[in-house]
């Protein structure tokens, strides 16, 4: 039997277009709840820096009990920044898949990136098959969880967008019930992806003032995130502040802020 939570996320990805927004932690996820937003995604990056690491160094067990934090904070639909399934073989990919649903969350996202940057993308056929894999562990499972398939060439300094679109084609067809080509930032590229997967919803990283919600969704975008952006508006203010003890010995950063308290009572 499908989950409230995921068949409201399905609901989202039908029509219009949505914000989902990506928090870092517990804390962050029921502020953005409170906002209003429909639906949140976790971020691998964000969660990454709240640990003292890098974006690409946390495994898979870390992320599994993170996604449960997130998903537990919030009643919100919440997706999941599943990196590579963390593995590269289809039958890894589709062992890890099955561990994710199990988290509570109503969606994953499965990217292409070969985790070698000298050679970022897995080969195409392989790519495919590890769409096909995820897939198939969402059906067996019965969950009914959303699954996004990302290319990631323009993350790693290859943006093609000819590549990317031929890549998201054939994870549309592999299976994706949603496609995402991160760090794309021009209106061009956006309705050339949109035009080559519709029917299916596309997700848009807005990772730069390029674009606003009503010209993504008169472009016909479906859903957009905004990876680790809102942690890292968190980290420039936390770093100001903290230069600016460390530096001139004065606190005006700690002027007029938030009552969090309030704001996360429940």
């Amino acid at each position: 039997m499908v989950d409230a939570r995921i068949a409201e996320f399905r609901r989202l990805h039908e029509s219009g277009c949505f914000v989902m927004p990506n928090p870092w932690d517990a804390g962050s996820a029921r502020a953005l709840a409170g906002m209003g937003f429909t639906a949140l995604a976790t971020t691998s990056a964000g969660f990454a820096w709240s640990v003292g690491r890098p974006d690409n160094s946390i495994g898979r067990e870390e992320t599994l009990a993170h996604l449960r934090v997130i998903a537990g904070a919030v009643d919100l639909p919440v997706n999941a920044d599943f990196q590579g399934g963390f593995a590269a073989e289809p039958e890894g990919v589709a062992a890890s898949v099955d561990l994710a649903v199990q988290t509570g969350v109503a969606g994953l996202s499965i990217e292409d990136f070969s985790g070698d940057p000298a050679d970022p993308l897995f080969e195409p056929g392989l790519a495919v098959e590890r769409i096909r894999a995820a897939r198939a562990a969402i059906d067996s499972s019965g969950t009914g969880v959303v699954l996004t398939a990302r290319t990631e060439g323009f993350v790693w300094d290859r943006p093609d967008i000819y590549d990317a679109v031929r890549r998201l084609s054939a994870y549309a067809e592999a299976g994706a019930d949603c496609l995402y080509a991160p760090w794309i930032s021009s209106h061009e590229h956006v309705a050339a992806i949109v035009a080559a997967v519709a029917p299916k919803p596309v997700n848009l990283l807005v990772n730069k003032p390029f674009i606003t919600l009503a010209e993504a969704a008169a472009l016909g975008v479906r859903r957009i995130s905004v990876g680790g952006m809102l942690a890292k508006t968190a980290w420039r203010g936390f770093l100001a502040a903290a230069t600016e003890i460390a530096e001139l010995g004065t606190f005006s950063a700690f002027a007029d802020l938030p009552d969090l308290n309030t704001l996360l009572e429940s």
